[in-house]
């Protein structure tokens, strides 16, 4: 058993991290921004509460470079610190103030926190994402192959342009930061990242109704309530992976040694929106409001998987163990959360 802080345990990923972690035996501490959210997930994990293995830090607002100086400080001490708190979503109205200031300063902050108040953590993972691999000026880039080696070039000039490019720099520079603290401050503990595409999968967080649904899971519900039904928008990132595996991932990278100072391009494969589509129209037949073969857009580009990237996921499956689900399962699983939630 390990002492693990978790932080923004409501959001989507954290919610599946925080499952693993719990079932796994260890004890952990999750970070919510407010005390209402703590009751939920408390009440969702009565039994963990009870016997002491689940607690909460409220942190209000990560953009705080102190937010989490009273959060790192735990009895017993923690061993390992999870940092999936970052904002997901481009709905915005200052990239700076909404995306890029969460993101990078949650980083540091909790980084020079750990270093200062924790020093018996041993190994930090953060929630990184494939949005600091791609470089998306390149496009579908067919001839190239993602891994982990790879870094978006995207300057500070370029991250203000809208609210996907934020997102996309808010990731880029909060990774580059956490391995430049590492490199400066040589602290005790190593340092992990994992760097999703897509999340696709099942909602265990609260979720009051479908309206305040996961940015990367809205095209599978959108699919489902005939939104597609004219026309399939483009894709987008063709590359995906189910958030159980993320979860996993994310356990993974504190529980195996060799997994130190590594960043891990964790995807399942290549997918796009007419497949969800087709998915759901032969799982869920009542769903009337489907497309159907003739239906325009949504598809992948010319020479179909062959004109898209290739990426390498090897590392992920060699030292996290990882073992991919398919898309069907994914968007099953979603689909069948989504009906709980009135879908």
């Amino acid at each position: 058993m390990t002492r693990v802080l978790l932080t923004g345990g409501s959001g989507f990923i954290a919610a599946h991290t925080l499952d693993v972690l719990l079932k796994r035996g260890h004890s952990v501490v999750t970070t919510v921004r407010t005390q209402a959210k703590a009751d939920k997930i408390k009440a969702a994990y009565q039994s963990y509460s009870d016997k002491g293995q689940l607690g909460f830090a409220i942190v209000p607002d990560i953009a705080d470079p102190n937010a989490f100086e009273q959060a790192v400080i735990s009895d017993p001490p923690f061993e390992a610190v999870l940092h999936t708190a970052s904002p997901f979503h481009f709905n915005v109205t200052d990239v700076k103030k909404d995306l890029l200031d969460p993101a990078i300063i949650g980083t540091t902050g909790i980084l020079k926190s750990i270093k200062k108040s924790a020093p018996t953590v041993k190994r930090v993972v953060i929630t990184s994402s494939f949005a600091s691999i791609v470089d998306a000026d390149k496009g579908f880039w067919p001839e190239h192959t993602y891994s982990e080696e790879d870094w978006n070039p995207i300057t500070q000039e370029q991250a203000t342009v809208s609210p996907i490019h934020g997102y996309r720099a808010s990731k880029t520079f909060a990774e580059k930061a956490a391995w430049e603290f590492l490199e400066k401050e040589k602290p005790n503990f190593t340092l992990a990242t994992i760097n999703p595409p897509m999340v696709f999968g099942p909602i265990i967080h609260n979720l009051e109704t479908l309206e305040n649904m996961n940015t990367s899971n809205q095209r599978i519900l959108w699919a489902a309530q005939g939104k597609f039904k004219d026309e399939i928008p483009a894709t987008g990132v063709h590359l995906w992976i189910d958030v159980r595996d993320v979860a996993e991932a994310h356990v993974a990278a504190f529980e195996k040694p060799e997994a130190a100072n590594k960043r891990f391009f964790t995807v399942a494969g290549l997918f796009s929106n007419k497949e969800i589509a087709q998915i759901i129209k032969k799982e869920f037949p009542q769903y009337k409001d489907l497309p159907s073969e003739s239906t325009p857009g949504g598809d992948y580009p010319e020479g179909g998987a062959n004109g898209i990237f290739k990426f390498n996921n090897k590392r992920s499956i060699d030292i996290l163990g990882l073992k991919y689900k398919t898309l069907e399962e994914s968007i099953v699983d979603s689909i069948k959360s989504f009906q709980a939630v009135g879908l």
